[in-house]
Formats: C-alpha cells, structure tokens, sequence
C-alpha cells in the first residue's frame, strides 16, 4: 500500500515513541542483577531508624496487583507480628523511587514489605545469630510468596545475612501513635513518658547516656522522641558550646545505665557515654 508523505511522517515519529518508551522501561534500573556495592563507604549509616508516629499515607493504602497477584494493605500495623524469610535488595535499586515515593538509600535502615501500611517501623531479628535491626517500612516487596520482607543492605548488614541472601527473621512492628505510645509486636501498649525532668529538678547526682552532640535542636529533639519511645527513658537537651547534648535519662543505678549503654551500642549509638550530673 502506498503512504503519502504525512503518513509516512507519521508512522516514522510513531515508531521513535514507542522505541524510546522501550528504552525507558528497560533503562530504569541501571544493572540487570541487584548486588552489594563494590566499595560501600566506611561511614555507613549503621544506626537503626527511630520509630515515632508518622500518618500512613492514604495512596498506599490502596489495593494493588503484582503479576497477577492481588494485595490489600492492612489499614493499621498495631499488633502485627510475623516470622517468615527476610531477602535484602542493594546497588540495582539505589536512588530509585521506593513506593512511599521517597528515595531509597541502600545505605539507611529501610524495608520493603507487601501490606504493612506505609510508612511503618519494625524491629527484625535474625533467628539464626539473634542480630536486630530497627528499620522504616517505605516500600512494597518482596514479590515472592515465601519472603516476608525486603531489608535495605544497611539492615542485611547489621542481621549479619549479606552472604546468605535469605535469613529466617522475625518481625515485630513498632508502632507509635498520636499520643506518643508505642506496642512493639503483639505487646502490651506502653505509655508514653512524661516530659523529662529539668537538670534545676534534679537535686542528686543522676546516671545519664549522652548519645550525640548536634546544633540542629530539630533533630535532636526527633531523636530524642524515637529513643525516649524505643527505650522509656527520657531525655533531656543541654545547649553548650554551641552543641545540643542528647542525654537519656536520669538513671538512678549502675547496672540500669549499663544496660541501657550496652544496647544503645549493638544498635549503633557507639559513642554513646556515662554522665553524672547534679
């Protein structure tokens, strides 16, 4: 069949969308295979996230098919507790849109999971060495029936499964409400504190862990809150030197203290110190 000229424009310009529409689709993901990174930085970010309440986003509370496969998100994470397969996603996905529409950072405590309303925050054990990670739920996956949860490379770091590929985990959400209370898996709601008490309060030497040093107080303050959920203990915020000094507590006893110091450490917080104040 003979085309007119316009025709033939047309089919041509046609032809060159649907090539590059090809490309794109195929393009989006720079490697083929997912892998760790060749040479992570030596700073990666080890510490666990900080749970705190954050409002689901209503878009990823709808319904949704994954390769023929239909899933409904769960409307809330509070009580949800699972064991199951952990997989870890890394460099293939590395500053690509997660489904929270946010950027993922291989290199931060996040995950993947199918319904858990996003976002939400989980402690994942490895049952095999008995690791934990604290990790944001802000993306959908892993889209294999027997997997429980994607986890970021941080996260598979931390559990210690970054040979193995797949870990036996469990998975306990930490669920953090309006008021500041916080249910960890299918445990008892816990209150949340009371605003931490003044050092001009304080008439005796007390035990506190001072965690970090920062002139934001925005984000000390958000730290402070996640930590002072995670662990019941306050915290209080000293301006010195032109440093916020995040300290938790006060501690009225040595082996409380040390407790707490060794736990605040296997999460990451390793310059976290002793301090006795009046």
């Amino acid at each position: 069949m003979c085309l007119t000229l316009r025709q033939s424009l047309y089919c041509l310009i046609l032809t060159s969308l649907l090539i590059g529409c090809a490309q794109t689709e195929t393009s989006r993901y720079q490697q083929k295979h997912d892998s760790a990174p060749h040479a992570p930085p030596e700073s990666v970010l080890m510490h666990d996230a900080v749970p705190q309440y954050q409002p689901y986003a209503p878009a990823n509370q709808r319904p949704y098919t994954i390769r023929g496969v239909h899933y409904t998100p769960l409307p809330t994470g509070k009580g949800y507790s699972a064991e199951g397969l952990a997989s870890w996603y890394g460099q293939k996905f590395h500053g690509h849109l997660t489904s929270n529409g946010e950027i993922y950072d291989m290199y931060t405590m996040t995950a993947a999971h199918k319904t858990l309303p996003l976002p939400s925050f989980a402690r994942v054990t490895n049952l095999a060495n008995g690791n934990q990670a604290i990790v944001r739920i802000n993306d959908r996956g892993p889209f294999h029936s027997e997997r429980l949860i994607d986890l970021s490379y941080a996260a598979a770091l931390k559990l210690g499964m970054l040979s193995s590929g797949v870990a036996k985990v469990k998975l306990d959400v930490l669920h953090v409400d309006e008021l500041g209370q916080m249910t960890v898996g299918t445990g008892p709601t816990i209150p949340a504190l009371a605003p931490p008490q003044s050092l001009a309060q304080t008439n005796t030497k007390n035990v506190y862990i001072q965690v970090a040093a920062l002139q934001d107080k925005t984000k000390i303050d958000l730290l402070g809150n996640g930590l002072t959920s995670l662990y019941q203990v306050p915290y209080q915020a000293p301006y010195e030197n032109g440093l916020y000094r995040l300290q938790l507590g006060p501690l009225n006893d040595e082996q409380t203290s040390n407790q707490l110091l060794n736990e605040l450490k296997i999460n990451g917080y390793q310059g976290a110190y002793k301090v006795y104040l009046p």
